[in-house]
C-alpha cells in the first residue's frame, strides 16, 4: 500500500513537472476582430482572421455612420485592419453579447482623410462600458509626436453582466469633429494582473489593490533584450511585445544576452506559463561583464507617461547564463528614483540554487504626481554591494506597465502628446541637377554619403583606434590599484555623454572657434548664401532632423560642396555643433567625407563638406536595389535577425557573438532616422570599448566566435570575486587580439582584403592622425 502510494506521488510529481515545461497556451473562450468598414473578411499580416463589420450584429445602428477607405496608406502598415475606417459623426455604439469576466480591448486606428475629411478634425472620446477610455482624442496628433504611422490601444476590463457596449463620441468642438476607428478586438483573458491583496507602492509603507472594478491600459510591454513578438507568436492572449532598445538611456545599453540553447525555460507550478511567452524570458539585457563599470552608472529606461495617474509595474526575470546561485547575482530596483527592490537575487525568488531557467515577475505600483501632461517614469537597475555577491551585475528580461484607472471617474483618459517643433517637409524630387554637370546623382546617394557613410566609417575606424590604444596600453606598465579603477568607465560620468544632460539646447548666439584655419575654413554668411544662391530650394539635397543639406559652389564656382545648414529647432546645439567641427576638422581619410570649413555668423550653424559627384563607398548600383545601400542593408539584416550573414569574409570565424551584437547595435543606433534616438560620439566609444572588450574576454576564454563550422554558443564568463574591495576587475590576463583591422562586406567581398588597394591599419591611422590643412 505505501508502495503504491509512493509510486502514485512520484507519477504525480513528474506529470506537474512536464505540465510545467510543456504547458500549452491560454485558450481564450471569446475571440472577436472586427475590421471596420472592410467589405469582406480577410486575414492580417499575422495570419489573424478578420470579420468585417458591415451588417454585423455588433453595431447597434449604421445609420449614423458610414464606411470609407483611407486616401493613403503607409507600406509599412498592414491594410488589415488599417485600409477601411467606420466614420461617425454623432455617438455611435457598438455592443457585443460576453461573458462575464476580464477582457483584452484593443481600438486600432489609422491616421488619414476618410471620404475627404481633414484628418485633424478627427477628435473624439471612446467610453467602453462605465469606463472612459479616451478623451478628446486625436489620432493624428499622437501619431505625429509619437512618430508612429498607425496606434493601437489595449485595455483590460471586467465585465460584470452579459453585454459590453463601446460608444464612440464626436467632441463638441470643432463643429466638424468626428470619430472613427478601423478595428475592434476582443479577446477574453485570464486574471493576471489583479491583486486584490494589494501590490508595494514604491516609496510608501502600503498596498494597492488591484481588483475588478480598476480598469488598465497597456502604455508598453517589452522584451528586452530580445526581438519583438507579434500577437500570434504570444502565449494565446495576442499581446504585441516590443524590443526595449529605443527606451534606454544614454550609454548604458548594457548587453543583450540569450539562453544556452539547451535551456528549457521551467515556469514554475504557481505561474501559469500564459504569463509571458517563453521568448521574454529566453532573452535579457545585463550590465557586462566589467564590475568598475557597473559600480558606476544604473542601467536605465525612459518611458513618458501621463501625469496623475497610478501606474502597475510587471518586471520578468529569469536567469539564463551561467548564475545558478544565490548570492551570485544581487541588486536593486529602482522607479521614479525611488527603491522598489532592495537586493534582488533571482536566483532565490526562483526556489533557490540549480534553478536558472526558471521565470519570475515582480509587481509594483508607482504614483505619479499631477504636473506637466507627460513625465519620465524611470526604471533602474544597479549591483547591490551589502551583500557581496559574486558578480555585480543586474539583468532584467521583460517590462509592462499599464495605466490605472482613476477610482474617482474611471477614466484612463490622458491628454494628447504634444508633437516636437517640425521642419517643412521638402519634395527631394524638385532638385535639379547643375548646369554643365551632366547627369546629377540622385539626393539619396548623396545624403547617405554625408550621413551614413560616414557615421558607419567612423564607427569602424573608432573600434580600431580603440584596438589600437588597447594594445599599446597592454604593453605598458600595469595600472596599480593607486590609480584608481582599471578598465574603462562610461564617458557619461565625466559629462560628455548625452546622458549627462537630457534637456534640449537652444541656440542662443554664436562662438568663436579656437580651432586654427587650417584645419576649418571660416566662411562669412555671405559666402554661403551666394555658393548657396539664397539656399534655393532647387539645391537642395536631402532633409533630416538636423536640418537641410545644399549643393553648392565656392571659389568662384571651381569647388563644388555640399553645405548643411542646421535647423534652430534640431537638437543639436552650440556645444554639439562646435564638437562636431572640432572632430570632423581633424579627420582625412580617403572613405571618409572631408569638412572644408563652417559658418557661425547670426547664430547659424553651418557646415560645409565635399560634394561626392559619385556617390560614396557603401552604395554599389551593381547589386539588387535592396542592397545598393550598405548602411540600409545593414540595417535591413539587423532587424530580421541575419546580420551575421554579410559579415566580412575576414571577420568570419574571429569575432565573438557578444562584441558583434553590441558593435551592430551601436551602429543602429548611429544610424537612427531620428536625432534624439543617436548617441553622442561619448556613448559611442564607450559601446565601442565595450565591444572590444567583450572580443577580448572571449579570446581568453577560446569562445565560439561568428561565422565558424561549428560555432560554440557565446556566453560572456564572469571571473569577479566576491569581496568588492579586493578586486572589481576581472582576474584573468588579458591577451592581445590578433585582428589586424576591421572591415566590412558589400556582396560578399571584403573591403578590407579585396578592395582597399593595400591600404593597411596604420596607413589608415596615418590619414587620421596626420590631417592635411585645405
Amino acid at each position: 500500500m505505501d508502495k503504491c502510494f509512493c509510486v502514485s506521488v512520484f507519477v504525480s510529481l513528474c506529470l506537474l513537472y512536464f505540465q510545467v515545461i510543456f504547458a500549452a497556451n491560454y485558450v481564450p473562450t471569446e475571440k472577436i476582430l472586427l475590421d471596420c468598414g472592410a467589405d469582406s473578411d480577410q486575414p492580417d499580416s499575422d495570419g489573424r482572421d478578420w470579420t468585417s463589420d458591415r451588417g454585423s450584429l455588433f453595431l447597434s445602428s449604421s445609420a449614423n455612420s458610414s464606411t470609407a477607405t483611407a486616401s493613403t496608406q503607409d507600406p509599412s502598415v498592414s491594410q488589415v485592419p488599417y485600409l477601411t475606417a467606420r466614420i461617425f459623426r454623432s455617438n455611435f455604439t457598438y455592443s457585443f453579447p460576453l461573458v462575464s469576466g476580464r477582457k483584452f480591448i484593443r481600438l486600432y486606428f489609422y491616421p488619414s482623410s476618410y471620404s475627404g475629411l481633414n484628418a485633424s478634425n478627427a477628435l473624439f472620446s471612446v467610453t467602453a462600458g462605465s469606463y472612459t477610455l479616451l478623451s478628446n482624442f486625436s489620432v493624428a496628433q499622437t501619431a505625429e509626436a509619437l512618430n508612429y504611422v498607425s496606434i493601437m490601444k489595449e485595455y483590460l476590463v471586467n465585465v460584470d453582466g452579459d453585454r459590453l457596449n463601446i460608444t464612440f463620441s464626436p467632441s463638441s468642438n470643432p463643429s466638424s469633429a468626428y470619430a472613427f476607428v478601423n478595428g475592434i478586438e476582443i479577446v477574453s483573458m485570464p486574471d493576471i494582473y489583479s491583486n486584490v491583496d494589494g501590490v508595494m507602492i514604491v516609496g510608501q509603507d502600503s498596498l494597492f489593490s488591484i481588483d475588478n472594478t480598476t480598469a488598465l491600459e497597456n502604455v508598453y510591454r517589452l522584451n528586452v533584450g530580445g526581438n519583438s513578438i507579434t500577437p500570434s507568436a504570444d502565449t494565446g492572449l495576442f499581446r504585441s511585445w516590443s524590443d526595449d532598445q529605443i527606451y534606454l538611456f544614454g550609454a548604458s545599453y548594457g548587453v543583450p544576452q540569450s539562453a544556452d540553447p539547451n535551456m528549457t525555460i521551467r515556469y514554475p507550478a504557481r505561474m501559469p506559463s500564459y504569463v509571458a511567452p517563453t521568448n521574454v524570458y529566453d532573452t535579457a539585457r545585463s550590465m557586462g561583464p566589467d564590475p568598475h563599470v557597473n559600480m558606476n552608472y544604473n542601467l536605465t529606461w525612459i518611458f513618458s507617461v501621463d501625469s496623475s495617474f497610478n501606474y502597475l509595474v510587471r518586471l520578468h526575470f529569469c536567469e539564463v547564463s551561467n548564475i545558478t546561485k544565490v548570492n551570485q547575482r544581487v541588486f536593486d530596483v529602482f522607479l521614479n528614483n525611488q527603491t522598489a527592490e532592495d537586493g534582488a537575487d533571482v536566483i532565490a525568488w526562483a526556489g533557490g540554487n540549480g534553478n536558472n531557467g526558471v521565470p519570475v515577475y515582480k509587481d509594483y505600483v508607482v504614483l505619479v504626481p499631477g504636473g506637466p501632461p507627460q513625465q519620465d517614469m524611470r526604471l533602474e537597475l544597479h549591483p547591490n554591494p551589502k551583500s557581496k555577491p559574486q558578480y555585480y551585475d543586474s539583468i532584467l528580461n521583460g517590462v509592462e506597465i499599464f495605466k490605472l484607472s482613476n477610482p474617482y471617474g474611471d477614466s484612463l483618459a490622458g491628454p494628447n502628446p504634444i508633437p516636437a517643433p517640425k521642419q517643412e517637409e521638402i519634395d527631394p524630387t524638385r532638385v535639379r541637377p547643375a548646369s554643365g554637370s551632366g547627369q546629377s546623382k540622385s539626393p539619396t546617394a548623396i545624403i547617405a554619403g554625408v550621413v551614413s557613410g560616414g557615421v558607419v566609417l567612423a564607427i569602424i575606424i573608432g573600434f580600431c583606434l580603440l584596438a589600437a590604444s588597447r594594445r599599446r596600453r597592454r604593453h605598458g606598465k600595469e595600472q596599480s590599484s593607486s590609480d584608481g579603477p582599471s578598465g574603462w568607465l562610461p564617458l557619461s560620468l565625466y559629462g560628455n555623454s548625452h546622458s549627462a544632460s537630457s534637456a534640449k539646447t537652444n541656440t542662443t548666439g554664436s562662438y568663436t572657434s579656437s580651432l586654427p584655419s587650417n584645419l576649418c575654413r571660416h566662411f562669412s554668411f555671405a559666402e554661403i548664401k551666394a555658393a548657396t544662391k539664397n539656399f534655393d530650394e532647387a539645391l537642395l539635397l536631402g532633409v533630416g532632423g538636423f536640418g537641410k543639406v545644399y549643393k553648392g559652389e565656392i571659389d568662384g564656382g571651381t569647388t563644388e560642396v555640399a553645405i548643411k545648414r542646421a535647423n534652430p529647432l534640431s537638437e543639436q546645439g552650440v556645444h554639439e555643433f562646435q564638437t562636431e567641427i572640432e572632430l570632423l576638422s581633424k579627420l582625412r581619410h580617403r572613405h571618409l567625407v572631408s569638412l572644408i570649413g563652417c559658418c557661425e555668423e547670426n547664430t547659424e550653424m553651418i557646415l560645409v563638406y565635399d560634394y561626392m559627384a559619385y556617390g560614396t563607398l557603401p552604395l554599389n548600383p551593381t547589386l539588387p536595389k535592396e542592397q545598393v545601400s550598405l548602411a540600409e542593408w545593414a540595417a535591413h539584416c539587423h532587424k530580421k535577425g541575419i546580420l551575421d550573414q554579410i559579415l566580412d569574409p575576414y571577420l568570419k570565424g574571429k569575432i565573438a557573438p557578444e562584441c558583434f551584437k553590441k558593435f551592430a547595435e551601436t551602429a543602429m543606433k548611429c544610424v537612427s532616422d531620428q536625432s534624439i534616438d543617436r548617441p553622442s560620439m561619448g556613448d559611442v566609444l564607450w559601446n565601442l570599448e565595450f565591444a572590444l572588450q567583450l572580443q577580448e574576454s572571449a579570446e581568453d576564454g577560446a569562445k565560439g566566435m561568428v561565422g565558424e563550422e561549428e560555432e560554440v554558443p557565446f556566453n560572456v564568463t564572469y571571473k569577479g570575486k566576491k569581496d568588492l574591495d579586493a578586486s572589481l576587475g576581472y582576474d584573468g590576463n588579458v591577451t592581445d587580439s590578433r585582428s589586424s583591422g576591421i572591415s566590412m562586406s558589400i556582396g560578399g567581398r571584403s573591403v578590407a582584403s579585396e578592395d582597399s588597394d593595400g591600404l593597411t591599419p596604420s596607413a589608415v591611422f596615418s590619414q587620421i592622425m596626420n590631417p592635411k590643412g585645405r
